[in-house]
């Protein structure tokens, strides 16, 4: 593109396109406007500015091609993290799943392998989120509901039962106790002849948009740090092929914030978490090339596509502004999406097939690593068989039939889109300038002000669709009647909790006592030192300490956190 004034046209040239832009302006789009009308009186988007009704080479003449675009690859890789993306290499198609047992996910990890998935993606039940083991009175009636029941090693040798984990990435949406999960990961392999540098995945391991935007705490901020550095450290020496966190901007825009506030948090989470690994020692060149992102891809496509672009050129000039960072690799912003769960409707549910395929289009316009395609009954019960093919499929056809993975960033270059990036870039650095003259994220999370920000963005987003003012088809337009007919949801296995405890009862009457009480005080005497954590939790994990039983010890000694800004 170059600077336009200087390289694509002589400044006459420039000042005469200025005219002809104001002359189409008043003498043929607002005349047409006047005789016609406009679908909305201002056409606004989630980036909280005004859309122009047409975008030209006037709004990209300040574009330096090389600062803020560059080659992909190539800092500040804005077009791509690879020189050669989706022509060497397709994003790593992930189906999350998770329900009921072990043995239940298992067999649907084989039907998803068997249809062409690239990796494995882990959801966890509530009490397993929450370090709970299932026989816990407060597991009660939630046991295996919204994800996989997983008490101790020997489910997670379940889990992965004939699946190569050698081979297989596996990505584990797990925060809290996220140490516990990936040392059960780690033995669960062990115990199957791989070692830990063999593995290659990702788990999520943030929790900083927990106490924002889902809820699944445990421990207060800075011991729930200090678990996460320690994953940082432990990892950089023994999983050098494994992604250390991923740091989450989905669940922010699930709750209700906009495009701009998720890639801000988002940003402003993944600072807190290199400043703790800086506090505590870590080279910044060993432990951020690890690091990884998820986002949410919504419905707006051009919207979806400038944010992913946008958060690459950020963190690439933050890694290297900020924080020195000398390796490439630790500049690059690699991430997974998922598309929205929120834009589901239950009416009319078929038409989310349409939905999720726009914003998985996004996705891969904005060069993603690895995607999550939602299924369409999502709305009504967790996915049934048909609608999670389907939802693959949907990837599978945008990869082989569609073209958009034929070229690097096919967008690139359009006025509107690089306008669109430019305005991501400066809206978030506005919100993160604000977040670091509050004291940082947890001080901003502290005295609520990401919660009220992302509290008012949903907010408003709902009384739009109330007043009709946006439309969502099939709830507040183009209703019909009978809109679920025909279609069959998936059922849960009513015995399910009972099975579960049952299992987690005979594997804890067929231990050895003494060496788990002897794995159990190791965890606790270490959590009150600066240890690193993983050694003792991987070792109490071998004695088939449970998941609820080491999270215990945790609570000893770092107690819970009481969220007061609820």
């Amino acid at each position: 593109m170059g600077e336009y004034k200087d390289k694509e046209q002589s400044e006459n040239e420039y000042w005469s396109l200025k005219e002809n832009e104001k002359s189409w302006q008043e003498n043929k789009y607002q005349k047409t406007a006047e005789r016609f009308g406009l679908r909305k009186d201002v056409f606004s988007s989630d980036t909280e500015f005004k859309i122009k009704p047409l975008y030209t080479p006037l709004d990209s003449q300040n574009i330096n091609y090389k600062k803020k675009l560059s080659f992909p690859g190539e800092f500040p890789f804005t077009r791509g993290v690879y020189p050669t993306m989706y022509r060497s290499r397709l994003w790593t198609m992930r189906q999350y799943s998770g329900y009921g047992t072990a043995r239940e996910t298992n067999n649907r990890f084989k039907y998803l392998l068997k249809q062409g998935q690239s990796g494995l993606s882990v959801a966890f039940d509530l009490p397993t989120q929450i370090g709970y083991d299932s026989d816990h009175q407060l597991a009660e009636g939630e046991v295996g509901k919204v994800g996989v029941a997983i008490d101790s090693v020997e489910d997670m040798k379940i889990l992965f039962d004939d699946i190569p984990l050698a081979e297989v990435s596996t990505s584990m949406t797990i925060n809290a106790p996220a140490a516990v999960v990936l040392a059960m990961y780690i033995v669960a392999a062990e115990e199957k002849g791989i070692a830990p540098e063999q593995l290659s995945g990702t788990i999520q391991n943030d929790i900083l948009k927990e106490y924002v935007a889902r809820g699944t705490y445990i421990y207060p901020p800075e011991p729930s740090l200090r678990l996460i550095t320690d994953i940082f450290d432990y990892c950089s020496q023994k999983m050098p092929g494994f992604n250390t966190i991923s740091i989450s901007g989905y669940h922010i825009r699930e709750a209700g914030s906009t495009a701009v506030q998720e890639l801000a948090f988002t940003l402003a989470d993944a600072l807190t978490y290199v400043e703790a690994a800086l506090k505590i020692g870590l080279d910044i060149d060993d432990f951020a090339p690890r690091l990884s992102f998820f986002f949410a891809a919504q419905m707006n496509l051009m919207e979806e596509t400038a944010k992913f672009r946008a958060a690459r050129r950020l963190w690439a000039e933050i890694m290297e502004e900020k924080f020195g960072a000398e390796k490439k690799k630790s500049k690059l912003l690699r991430f997974h999406t998922q598309t929205a769960g929120t834009a589901l409707t239950a009416s009319q549910p078929l038409n989310n097939i349409i939905r999720v395929t726009i914003q998985a289009m996004a996705a891969v316009f904005g060069g993603t690593q690895s995607l999550h395609t939602n299924s369409y009954d999502e709305a009504l019960s967790l996915p049934s068989e048909e609608a999670v093919e389907i939802a693959l499929r949907t990837q599978q056809i945008i990869a082989e039939e569609s073209g958009i993975a034929d070229v690097i960033d096919p967008l690139g270059g359009s006025y509107y889109l690089e306008e669109l990036t430019d305005t991501f870039v400066e809206k978030s650095r506005k919100y993160l300038n604000k977040i670091d003259q509050l004291g940082g994220m947890i001080e901003a999370i502290k005295t609520g002000y990401i919660q009220r920000e992302i509290q008012e963005s949903a907010y408003q987003k709902q009384k739009e669709i109330d007043q009709k003012k946006k439309v969502v088809v099939g709830v507040n337009r183009y209703q019909t009647e009978n809109h679920n007919s025909g279609i069959e949801l998936h059922q849960l296995n009513p015995d399910l909790e009972t099975d579960q405890i049952a299992d987690l009862k005979k594997i804890k009457n067929s231990r050895d006592q003494k060496k788990l009480q002897k794995a159990l005080k190791a965890v606790k005497s270490t959590a009150k030192t600066n240890e690193n954590l993983m050694p003792a939790i991987i070792q109490a994990v071998r004695a088939r300490a449970t998941l609820g039983e080491i999270n215990d010890q945790l609570r000893e000694v770092f107690g819970e956190y009481q969220n007061r800004n609820i």
